[in-house]
């Protein structure tokens, strides 16, 4: 039986981050290349715009590194965090790349928190998003967003 005959099934693969994953190294080498690091409470992120095509799928990367903790943490990290934004894939920044670099504390974070700070993020990233769009780039030039300054 496929796939498309369950509804179910077919809500969830609309709703996976499957195909907007970051996965290959030179997409993360790019996208740290075009982007600045920003600060949130329990995490870093980027934003890169895509450089071939505008209108193209947001992607997501998510980095956990040994000084988060032993394997079985820094997995239990990225699995809340990619929960996270399956829940809310509809808010990904079309036409960009999003890598967050989690702390520790997501760990312990209670998951409300952890969502609650994903969806501000994602907020913040299409707003920012939608305001380098409306800025006319000079045809050749390299694109890099830069945030307001508070």
């Amino acid at each position: 039986m496929n796939p498309e005959s369950r509804p179910a099934e077919r809500n969830s693969l609309r709703n996976s981050l499957r195909g907007a994953r970051l996965r290959r190294h030179g997409d993360y080498v790019r996208a740290y290349a075009a982007s600045r690091k920003r600060q949130s409470q329990s995490m870093s992120w980027f934003l890169a715009p895509h450089a071939e095509d505008a209108a193209s799928a947001a992607r997501v990367g998510l980095t956990a590194g040994k000084v988060l903790g032993k394997a079985h943490e820094r997995n239990r990290i990225k699995r809340r965090m990619r929960e996270a934004l399956r829940r809310h894939v509809n808010l990904l920044p079309t036409g960009c790349d999003l890598i967050f670099h989690p702390r520790r504390s997501v760990l312990t974070l209670e998951f409300a928190k952890l969502e609650a700070e994903i969806v501000r993020i994602l907020n913040e990233a299409a707003a920012e998003a939608l305001r380098a769009a409306r800025q006319p780039a000079a045809i050749g030039a390299e694109v890099r967003w830069s945030t307001p300054k508070s």
